[in-house]
């Protein structure tokens, strides 16, 4: 686990202010502060009452952000994701009435259990950060993250994401249970009152897109670059895969190891970086085959078996 002392001054103070709400789940939250950094989003796959909406709160009033939450269900419409434009006959003329992912941070909560339709009302924004609303472009809000939820054990009545979808998510997490002693604290500040009603913001908005820009900034040699592209070509061969990681992935992947390097508080990546960050990056974007879903691979222990045989580069220093 990473420890408070080693982390970026300012993100330190996002990380530890989280955890006044959230038990126990430090790295939960730091990959979650990497996606946002890297401008990229969540997919967060875990069973009911983990903590996920509060964890997605607690960043949100970190940073002074606004925060918008979507509960999908099976008959949302795509205008209730994006917005709509209603006539206004006072002003003889239509106006737009903003939908909540016009926010800085959306928690699209059960996302797959929405129609492919509505799913895809996220995918412009997601990808592009704007919306394309009658004909007109509007520009999302910077910093920009969709945390999206799913129930792991549920599949009546849902709709499971495309590959198309799946690939728009920087990474997919899991929160899990706490232990013993984290679940007693949490009764302890359940007791007390609503720990995030009294949370309060410990950056600015302004501030994290000043990080956001300084993660971009992170120095990534030549070697670790060709250690990522070597990482995800072999998910394309490897013999349990069907379908394997895309260009967007080893762009995801860089991106993130920067980020996780700047919440360090380094200006550069190391290898470590990537190694931690391959799993929740790469494992959600392979499609395995039948033979090997039939024998228990998953696609997680794929990317771990790949990271072991692949040679790590000799990290040289910056100024050689």
């Amino acid at each position: 686990m990473i420890q408070m002392n080693a982390m970026h001054p300012m993100l330190g103070k996002v990380v530890e202010n989280m955890e006044k709400v959230i038990i126990g789940k430090r790295e939960a939250a730091v990959m979650t502060l990497v996606a946002l950094l890297a401008e990229g989003h969540v997919l967060l796959e875990d069973v009911p009452g983990v903590g996920k909406t509060m964890m997605v709160r607690a960043l949100a009033k970190s940073i002074s952000a606004d925060f918008k939450r979507i509960q999908f269900t099976p008959d949302l419409l795509p205008s209730d994701v994006t917005g709509v434009s209603i006539y206004n006959p006072k002003e003889l003329q239509f106006e737009f009435r903003a939908g909540p992912i016009m926010s800085h941070i959306v928690l699209a909560d059960e996302i797959n259990r929405t129609s492919p339709k509505t799913q895809s009302a996220l995918l412009e924004g997601m990808e592009e950060g704007s919306l394309t609303i009658d004909g007109n472009t509007m520009q999302l809000p910077r910093p920009f993250l969709v945390m999206a939820t799913q129930n792991p054990i549920e599949y009546e009545g849902t709709y499971p994401l495309p590959e198309a979808q799946l690939d728009r998510f920087l990474m997919k997490l899991k929160m899990g249970y706490p232990t013993a002693e984290e679940e007693f604290e949490v009764l302890n500040r359940a007791q007390a009152g609503k720990p995030i009603a009294q949370l309060e913001p410990v950056i600015t908005v302004d501030e994290l897109v000043a990080l956001q820009e300084e993660a971009r900034r992170v120095y990534m040699e030549k070697g670790i670059k060709h250690y990522i592209v070597n990482i995800v070509n072999q998910t394309r061969s490897y013999n349990s895969v069907h379908l394997g990681a895309s260009p967007r992935a080893s762009i995801a992947l860089m991106k993130a190891a920067q980020a996780y390097a700047l919440i360090h508080n380094r200006d550069y990546v190391i290898p470590d970086d990537v190694k931690t960050l391959a799993p929740p990056v790469l494992a959600h974007r392979l499609i395995l085959n039948m033979e090997a879903k039939f024998e228990g691979v998953t696609a997680e222990g794929v990317v771990h078996k790949i990271l072991a045989r692949t040679p790590v580069p000799v990290q040289r220093p910056l100024n050689a």
